[in-house]
This record gives C-alpha cells, structure tokens and sequence, in this order.
C-alpha cells in the first residue's frame, strides 16, 4: 500500500492538521494509484472506541483514483481507542454529548478545507461506520457545498440536525450510499430505514444496500461501496 503516516504537520509536509490551538488532528492516507482527470478524495471516519487504522485496512479495496484519507479522532477513550463524541446507551437509546458533537463537525469541517487546499482537490465524499458513519451524515447534510458524497455504514442520521437542514438544491445534489447489517444490535437497521426515508422526503438520492450481517463491514459491503463511488466519476 501507498501510504503515509502520522505526526508531521501539513506545513511541514506529513499529515496531521491543527484543529484547535495546541492540538493536532492526525490522520493516514493513501494517495491516488493513478492519475485521473477529476481530483477525488474519501475521507473515514471510524466508529467510537476504535481509530484511524480500522477503515483504512480497505484503502486498496476502494478506487485507485482516489486520496484515502482516515483520520483519528480527537477524544481519547483508552489505549488506541478514540471517538467523536460520548455516547450514552444507559436508557436503551443512545443519547448524545451535543457540545462535543458540535466542536467534532467543526474538526471534520476545518480537516476537510485543508485537504481541500492542500491537495487541489475537486471532489471529497465523507464516509464512515457508526459513529463516523453519523458524523459523516451530519458534515455533509449541514454543509453540502463541501461535500460532494456521503457513506453512511451502520450508522444513523441524528435527529437533532434535522431542524438544521435547509433542503435546497445544493442538499439535493448530495451523492449517498448506505449500507448497513440487517442483523445490527448496536445500531439496528431501522436506523438505515429512517434515514433512506427521510432523505427521500427532501428529495436527496441515495443507494441503499442492506447485508445479512450485524455490526460490522464485510469485503461484499466495501465492493459495492468502490463500485458505487466509480459510477459517481
């Protein structure tokens, strides 16, 4: 694989971006196998508990045209796990930090403008799995004049952002792939459904896939999700 690691600063040419005074957004990327016309990149965001290593094992399974770019998250849960945000499941539903939650979109929003300038880039979908799969609905619906495309695995589209969403053409123009385990007991697939149906009442477009699987991404998931992001060329 052609990668690159951690621990250097954009400035200096490696791969990590300031994100708040003092602290430092790091990340892994892997860049394009070939060259193409358009300047496509796909930034991972990794569930809560894990950390920029998790999605980025699938780098070589996604199109060889594209920047792969996985960063960590900024709040530490424990030895090599992080996450976006804490998350409550005590009462049978998960229930948010919303102060976090808010200061992780800008984190996403600030990595994403920089790769933006720093790569010349012309298009960058968002994707991830669970937690990063929901950061990556939020992102996105919230700021779509950035991003080009959604992937959503396992995750959910929270209904605190709803209200915030202003569905107009550039929302509409938003590119979606969802794929989530029918047998999901973390994040159950209705969780899926609600988003398809609720994307499909503001009129946003979408390829919806469902695995007999549980909480988790198999190689058939990350195939369709390398076909679909050649068909979105």
């Amino acid at each position: 694989m052609n990668e690159s690691t951690t621990n250097l600063h954009f400035e200096t040419g490696g791969n990590t971006v300031n994100h708040q005074q003092g602290s430092y957004l790091e990340f892994l990327i892997r860049e394009p196998k070939v060259v193409s016309p358009k300047r496509r990149a796909l930034v991972l965001l990794h569930g809560v508990g894990s950390n920029e290593q998790d999605l980025f094992r699938f780098a070589d399974l996604l199109p060889d045209d594209l920047y792969v770019i996985s960063p960590r998250a900024p709040l530490v849960f424990g030895a090599d796990r992080y996450g976006w945000y804490h998350v409550d499941f005590s009462s049978g539903k998960p229930v948010i930090n919303s102060q976090e939650e808010m200061e992780a979109r800008s984190v996403i929003l600030n990595l994403v403008d920089q790769l933006y300038e720093h790569f010349r880039l012309d298009e960058l979908f968002l994707g991830g799995f669970s937690q990063g799969a929901i950061m990556s609905y939020t992102v996105a619906l919230l700021n779509p004049g950035k991003i080009t495309g959604i992937v959503a695995l396992s995750g959910r589209l929270l209904e605190e952002i709803k209200p915030l969403i202003r569905p107009d053409r550039s929302v509409r123009s938003l590119k979606v792939f969802i794929g989530h385990g029918i047998l999901d007991n973390m994040l159950p697939v209705n969780y899926a459904r609600e988003a398809k149906k609720y994307l499909s009442s503001i009129g946003v477009n979408f390829s919806y896939h469902e695995y007999p699987s549980g909480h988790t991404i198999s190689n058939e998931l990350i195939a369709d999700v390398s076909a679909w992001l050649n068909s979105c060329k």
